[in-house]
């Protein structure tokens, strides 16, 4: 039983475990159970947690005596059981023996408003990594911070101005549970702070299979300024940051090592977390007697680094001085100096004014790095290529995952009720081959009646909140009355919904009013626009769009046509996702790291127009959307007006005929196909199964292997000599200008290395050509011939290359080489002829 809930009657003891699983904000089968525990409740919160402490003890008696809900009660328990217990695609796919577990570390989680610990795209993406771990059995433990306050919720004034309101989380009233000690005393985690010890409180969210734990200074043992750090997400200046990220990689690291989990692979998403290689790599030093350096070696071959960020001055930075307070203790603990502490996280490792930046300390102390998509890739190759000195920024170790989504979190009912029938129940929970072929089955017929259910509950569903919003302000009977008519369930509808900065243009669609409001008002064929979305409380030009799209909406003219829907959150989106026909999304490319809004209209038939930025990039073609701009990037005034007007004439001569344009049946045939070209390809592919899948393949399980073949600490000490007497000696390495000759269609190269003190074996001898007109590269490894006389590790390489490049294309050039090394991104080391 919770700590904090009070006892159950018998027979329903098992509501309690069921509704502190968070599945139930996936999976609907237990929807019938909480309507039935208190509908009211159930219909405004939709919270069975906070049902379960709400209702009446009178009317829990009730159903303990009730057989039907009982009946109901043992077949939810049984599948929960089922699930927990079954066969995944990870015990089936994955070979390794042990499993590995993965460790997930992350600054915000957004799985439900139930646990409202995140701000926006970031912790919605963590969500359904969670999500997706559970439902794949991916064996992942996840690590976060529990905030007494969160993220602010948002009110509009008279005026349209933004006013933030924060609101408390309760421990109590959310679906957590205190983490006890085998003495069965609250799990207590203390991490050293300049002058004291923090003591960190832990706390359990249960995530279907995943564990997620989450950490809390809110302790009364603390002093007031330290039970604040958990305070607020993304709040206070940049010790209060800096404390919180410490919280969170130390403090985690520390709290995996408490409950016993002995992890192989720490995933960073984004760098905040970074402090958890350094402690990973201090506890290594203690257990086996060995210098930081060589712990790092053997503790960074588990570490993986995921990316969000698309520009530099994004990345978290700290001034030296503060990281001197709060480093110096720490880095005695390392055994190494303050100097090579702040090292870790600067471009120069000598230059003393420079900032502290997370993201490079991430960098150096990874084995792997990943951005999330192919255009955010190339994006992070060249943000990072001034820690790859002289290395060509295409081998920059930077790869991509393209982020996707948890569908099951984001479909309608109507559109699961499609899927289920044309691909299973379980068809996000494995491969998705087949998933095309039987959605391209379903009939025109089907998808558009899909849409029309979807349009009308999301229309319904907006008058009442429009109407809720306006009683809030204080609006008189007559405009709430008015809200509640709104909109149209048989119009085409767009929705804009997204945080409010100036990459993203939000005032892109409304850089000409008028027109837009001629588009919706046409009475032959209407148009009608849901807009949502916050500005950070610091951003005046955030919320200068805010208001500008609040003063938009109240226009009598367009009134009927459009609302702006305060307080965008996970729950309003769940609901626009599932009911506009166009989602439109405007970042200013390559701006958009990602961006997974999009993705969430995909499994609900909804259709996209977007700059080609983030996922978009890679997803866009004709038969699936709609893109804006052409492709490359542009000078802002430059570009923007003229995506303004692309945006308009796409929307007037393209979008809106395409939709009203149907044939004798009263279906848009070319309307409809598009839709099943966007389900059919591009749900399954920006799904957070394909994503997770990728994860675990490529970068998981590679990571696990790397790291248990370096945990003994001889392999680690190993490495690191490997290292030292690399970087020791690389600038002996001497190239001499290749000998070339013509063999047939190929160039014969012939070249002279001299290593010093360097074995052969420690470095590869390569050929690179950079990028021809095609894009392409040319990179061979030249094999070692004979040495050369007189000369101690000097050698003579050769390499035979087509000659279709010509020969002054070619240079040869040296790095560091041993097989179970990351290169460059572990030791980039690089030597060119000159």
């Amino acid at each position: 039983m919770h700590p904090f809930l009070r006892p159950l009657p018998a027979g329903i003891e098992a509501l309690a475990e069921l509704t502190l699983d968070l599945r139930w904000t996936w999976s609907h089968h237990a929807d019938r159970l909480w309507q039935a525990l208190a509908p009211d409740i159930w219909a405004h919160t939709q919270n069975p947690w906070l049902m379960l402490q709400s209702v009446s003890q009178r009317r829990l008696e009730t159903l303990a005596q009730d057989a039907s809900f009982l009946a109901e009660l043992d077949r939810l328990m049984q599948q929960r059981a089922d699930y927990l217990s079954g066969t995944t695609w990870f015990s089936a796919q994955a070979q390794t023996d042990p499993p590995p577990l993965i460790a997930y570390f992350s600054m915000e989680y957004g799985l439900a408003e139930a646990l409202p610990l995140y701000s926006g795209g970031l912790g919605v993406l963590a969500g359904d990594h969670l999500k997706a771990a559970s439902d794949l059995g991916v064996p992942l433990v996840a690590i976060g911070l529990l905030y007494q306050e969160g993220y602010f919720r948002q009110m509009l004034d008279a005026s349209g101005r933004q006013r933030e309101i924060y609101t408390q989380n309760v421990p109590t009233s959310m679906p957590v549970t205190p983490v006890r000690d085998a003495d069965g005393a609250w799990l207590g985690v203390p991490i050293a702070l300049p002058g004291r010890t923090v003591m960190l409180r832990v706390w359990r969210a249960q995530v279907g299979r995943v564990n997620l734990y989450l950490l809390d200074s809110n302790d009364p043992m603390n002093s007031p300024a330290d039970r604040g750090i958990t305070a607020k997400l993304y709040d206070g200046g940049n010790e209060m940051r800096l404390a919180q990220e410490i919280v969170l990689g130390i403090g985690g690291w520390r709290t995996l090592l408490a409950l016993g989990l002995d992890v192989d692979v720490c995933h960073l998403n984004e760098g905040h977390a970074a402090g958890v290689t350094l402690e990973r790599a201090r506890h290594y030093m203690q257990q086996h007697q060995v210098d930081f350096w060589q712990a790092l070696w053997a503790t960074r071959a588990g570490n993986v680094f995921t990316t969000h960020t698309p520009v530099r001055a994004a990345f978290d930075t700290f001034p030296p001085e503060l990281l001197a307070v709060y480093g110096r203790d720490y880095a005695q603990e390392l055994g190494i100096s303050l100097a090579q502490l702040l090292a870790l996280g600067r471009r120069q490792a000598n230059a003393d004014s420079e900032p502290f930046n997370m993201a490079y300390l991430a960098m150096r102390t990874c084995s792997q790095v990943n951005g999330v998509s192919r255009l955010h890739g190339a994006v992070s190759r060249r943000i990072f290529s001034e820690l790859y000195p002289r290395w060509p920024e295409h081998e920059v170790p930077v790869a991509h995952i393209t982020n996707g989504v948890h569908v099951p979190s984001w479909d309608s009912p109507w559109a699961d009720d499609i899927w289920t029938e044309a691909c299973g129940k379980e068809r996000w929970r494995g491969t998705l081959e087949a998933h095309a072929k039987a959605i391209g089955c379903v009939t025109d017929a089907a998808l558009w009646t899909l849409c029309g259910e979807e349009r009308a509950d999301l229309v319904n569903y907006a008058r009442q909140r429009h109407a809720r919003q306006l009683g809030q302000r204080g609006a008189d009977a007559s405009a709430v009355a008015a809200a509640q008519a709104a909109l149209d369930p048989y119009a085409l509808t767009l929705g804009y919904a997204r945080r409010f900065t100036e990459y993203k243009r939000p005032n892109l669609l409304l850089s000409d009013p008028d027109r837009l409001a001629r588009l919706l008002t046409r009475r032959d064929r209407p148009v009608q626009l849901i807009v949502a979305g916050k500005a950070h409380p610091r951003d005046e030009q955030g919320r200068q769009y805010v208001q500008a799209w609040a003063s938009f909406v109240r226009r009598a003219d367009v009134r009927p046509h459009a609302v702006f829907l305060e307080d965008y959150d996970i729950s309003l989106a769940q609901e626009l996702v599932q009911g506009v026909d166009l989602w439109i999304n405007t970042p200013r490319r390559p701006w958009e790291a990602c961006g997974t809004s999009g993705m969430k209209v995909l499994v609900n038939g909804g259709l996209n127009l977007s700059t080609l930025d983030g996922w978009w990039a890679e997803a866009y073609r004709p038969e699936v959307g709609w893109a804006l701009g052409d492709g490359d990037e542009h000078s802002e005034a430059e570009r923007d007006a003229e995506e303004a007007k692309q945006l308009y004439s796409l929307l007037e001569n393209d979008i809106v005929p395409e939709f009203y344009d149907r044939n004798s049946a009263g279906i848009p045939t070319a309307w409809v196909a598009r839709m099943r070209a966007s389900m059919s390809s591009l749900a399954p592919q920006f799904s957070s199964t394909r994503m997770l899948c990728h994860y675990v393949e490529t970068v998981y399980l590679p990571a696990a292997q790397r790291f248990r073949k370096r945990r003994d600490s001889s392999a680690a000490r190993a490495l690191h000599a490997w290292a030292m007497a690399l970087q020791q000696h690389w600038d002996t390495i001497h190239i001499v200008t290749p000998d070339v000759r013509q063999e047939g269609t190929a160039w014969e190269f012939d070249v002279q290395v001299y290593l010093g003190e360097l074995a052969p074996e420690m470095v590869q001898v390569q050929l690179y050509a950079k990028p021809a007109d095609d894009g392409k590269t040319a990179c061979h490894t030249m094999e070692v011939d004979e040495p050369l006389a007189g000369a101690m590790h000097g050698y003579r390489y050769r390499a035979r290359v087509p000659s279709d490049r010509p020969v002054q294309d070619y240079t040869a050039r040296v790095v560091a080489h041993r097989p179970d090394v990351c290169l460059p991104q572990e030791l980039p080391l690089i030597l060119w002829q000159h």
